[in-house]
């Protein structure tokens, strides 16, 4: 006879990332110059973070003149009438140039309106080119560590070990400080009045929301960063004078760099970051804000070099979600926004440019329920 197999029906499951959360980890940062230059250290030598690995020099913005049209005379003619050749400098308010005039009287002369060299001048136009003097570019370690590879011409990398937090989102460029607490729990709100005066030059570690007061005062005093759980995004307009866009940021002009580990809203930090934090505070850590959510996803980050090394790396995060599972948004319309696995339909679903994807069906905050790519999901530490 044969046996009649009895159906199971299994939990559907799914894989998808999540944000490095680890008390120890091997760190590697890419230290890059823009263009070519010098690379000042050498392979194995241990690094702070403000030892600088390169330099090179952007070259000069340019200016063009129409010395011709200027002096009212022909191209063929500037040759003659130039007081500066090629490769020579020339100071800002210099003459540059000057007509002969009618009997050596009634001259016209032409100023140079920046600093710079004299970088071409041309008969066939009657244009004369300045180039301004090249700015110097520095690459700093940002991190405690050994150098690593040397990438000639360009940089090195450096290596270390330590805590790695990454966040959903920041503002502001790469900082560094000494960690202290502003708060005493992940769920508590950081307010304008607990931002002290010697907080100048730290990492501020807030719990589940910093008020716009409390970073304008931190920004003022010149705190090195903020690490919160969550913003409001409608105040990110009024700090920045402008509506961010979905580019990458990093290159706000501010003197606090904010880091936002769960994202918009009151939203407390999750519990293993804001313990992490807590049990390094009193120690120097590297921050960058930089966030871009498309392609080539660049996550803001606080590294906090140590020595208490474990034999066994903690980046080994169980990243399986099924129905249940707290997860964020990471892509528009519902970016940052939280929600709890309803379900994971197993058929393929069309998305706006008519791809089909794996989705997951999503209970928000809000209580709405909205069906979203797998891919743009985070899983959410509890």
């Amino acid at each position: 006879m044969r046996k009649q197999l009895k159906k199971v029906k299994f939990m559907a499951h799914a894989y998808i990332p999540g944000l490095k959360v680890l008390t120890n980890s091997e760190i590697e940062k890419q230290r890059i110059l823009p263009i070519k230059g010098k690379v000042l250290i050498e392979s194995g030598a241990k690094v702070e973070p403000d030892d600088v690995i390169a330099q090179t020099n952007l070259p000069g913005d340019v200016e063009m003149l129409n010395v011709a049209n200027r002096l009212d005379i022909e191209p063929a003619d500037i040759l003659d009438l130039m007081q500066k050749s090629e490769g020579e400098t020339i100071e800002k308010g210099e003459t540059i140039a000057e007509s002969k005039g009618i009997f050596g009287l009634f001259k016209s002369s032409l100023e140079s309106p920046v600093n710079g060299t004299v970088e071409s001048i041309s008969s066939v136009t009657g244009q004369v080119v300045i180039r301004q003097a090249p700015t110097p570019i520095e690459v700093d370690a940002y991190i405690r560590g050994v150098v690593g590879e040397i990438l000639s011409e360009e940089g090195a990398i450096v290596n270390s070990y330590g805590a790695l937090i990454q966040g959903i989102f920041g503002i502001g460029g790469e900082k560094r400080g000494e960690i202290v607490l502003a708060v005493n729990s992940s769920e508590q709100r950081l307010e304008a009045d607990m931002i002290q005066s010697d907080f100048a030059g730290k990492v501020v570690v807030g719990g589940s929301f910093c008020t716009k007061e409390a970073f304008q005062k931190a920004n003022e005093i010149g705190v090195s960063a903020i690490v919160v759980g969550g913003f409001d995004y409608a105040d990110l307009k009024e700090i920045l004078g402008y509506t961010l866009g979905v580019a990458i940021t990093g290159a706000e002009e501010l003197n606090t760099t904010l880091i936002l580990t769960e994202g918009f809203g009151e939203i407390p930090m999750a519990g293993r970051a804001f313990r992490i934090l807590k049990d390094m505070a009193g120690k120097q850590a590297s921050v960058n804000g930089a966030t871009q959510i498309r392609a080539g996803v660049i996550r803001p980050e606080i590294i906090i070099p140590h020595e208490d090394k474990q034999t066994e790396i903690s980046d080994k995060a169980d990243h399986s979600v099924h129905a249940g599972s707290l997860v964020r948004v990471i892509r528009a319309p519902y970016f940052g926004e939280i929600g709890e696995i309803v379900d994971l339909p197993e058929k393929l679903s069309a998305v706006e440019s008519e791809t089909l994807v794996r989705t997951a069906k999503i209970k928000l905050k809000s209580e709405e329920v909205v069906m979203v790519p797998r891919a743009n999901l985070e899983l959410l530490e509890v």
